[in-house]
Parts: structure tokens; sequence; C-alpha cells
């Protein structure tokens, strides 16, 4: 973990609006932001990630209450945030040219929603050559329709999304897990 950047990408208010339907996973932010927490006492670098809708009527504009960032993952002052405008972190974004120019051979990502922005940024590290890591209780995702009018429950998009990624593009972790990988800064 030494070197390890944590990526938080896309916890905003705009995943509060009903819209979005049933969510899974109510404890993602409290463990989003224990994670924020020991990676600012480790000194170890971070990275948030907010979502910018282009579309003036969209829950992601930056004119809209939804791209306000979530009282659990709030940047702190002098901490890097990056502004995207599609699923992935990487694109249109210079997020890969942060993490190289840091030197950092592992990303931690967590956030919302699994299955969409989550997901689709450790596809692309892991594509990258970035060591990747998803914390699976630090991300939550939402109750889907497919094509066919099928109902899916957040908790299997969520799973889904993971056993998805993993092996394959990332390591899916728990939160503990990383806890206990991360070492504290020697001062």
């Amino acid at each position: 973990m030494d070197k390890a950047v944590l990526i938080v990408v896309d916890v905003q208010q705009a995943f509060n609006d009903p819209r979005w339907g049933q969510r899974n996973n109510p404890m993602a932010e409290e463990n989003i932001a224990a994670l924020l927490a020991a990676w600012r006492k480790a000194g170890q670098p971070l990275i948030h990630v907010h979502h910018r809708s282009r579309d003036s009527k969209g829950l992601f504009h930056s004119d809209a209450p939804g791209a306000k960032v979530k009282p659990e993952a709030v940047p702190l002052p002098g901490e890097t945030v990056i502004y995207k405008q599609v699923n992935s972190s990487f694109i249109g974004t210079d997020l890969e040219q942060r993490l190289r120019a840091m030197g950092a051979p592992t990303v931690v990502v967590c956030g919302i929603t699994t299955d969409h922005c989550v997901s689709t940024t450790a596809r692309m590290a892991g594509n990258l050559d970035f060591t990747t890591l998803i914390i699976s209780d630090a991300t939550a995702t939402f109750e889907r329709t497919g094509p066919d009018g099928r109902h899916y429950s957040a908790e299997l998009m969520h799973d889904t999304a993971l056993a998805s990624v993993n092996g394959e593009f990332a390591e899916v972790v728990d939160t503990a897990t990383v806890l206990a990988r991360l070492k504290p800064r020697a001062d």
C-alpha cells in the first residue's frame, strides 16, 4: 500500500435523489469517511473525482444542488479534485498523468456507483497497468431495470459489478482489509 492513491468517485448529493430508486450499502459513505481519515492520517495521496454534467437540467450540473459533495467526502483544502463528464475518471481528465507523476503503482477506488463510475474507473486503471483495488463496502449502487423489463436489485447490481472486475481488472476487498494494509505515517 506504499504510495497507494485513494480515488474517491462521485460521492455527491445527486445520489440522494429518489429517482434513482432503491440503493444498497447504506454504510458506504461511513466507510468512505473512514478511508479518507486513514489516508489523511497516513499522509498518503488521495484524489477526489466529481461528476459535472453538461446538461443544464442534469442532477450533476455544477449549478444543481446535486453537484455538491456529501459531507462524508468533502475535500480538505489542498486536496486534488478532478472534474469529469463521463463515467470514467480517466476520460477527459489528467488523472493518469497525475498518477504517473506521483509514481503511484496502486490505486484504491471507492465511491458511487459500483456498476457505473467506480467500475469504469477501476477497469481503466487496471488496463493502464495500475494495481487496482475496489473497496466493496465503500461503494454502492441502485436497482436497475433491464432492456427486457426485468428488475435487478441494487444488491445484485453491486455484487455482479464487483464479480465482473475481481481478478481481471482489480482486487475487490473491504474497508477493514485496506485499513489493515495501510501503513501509518513515519514522522
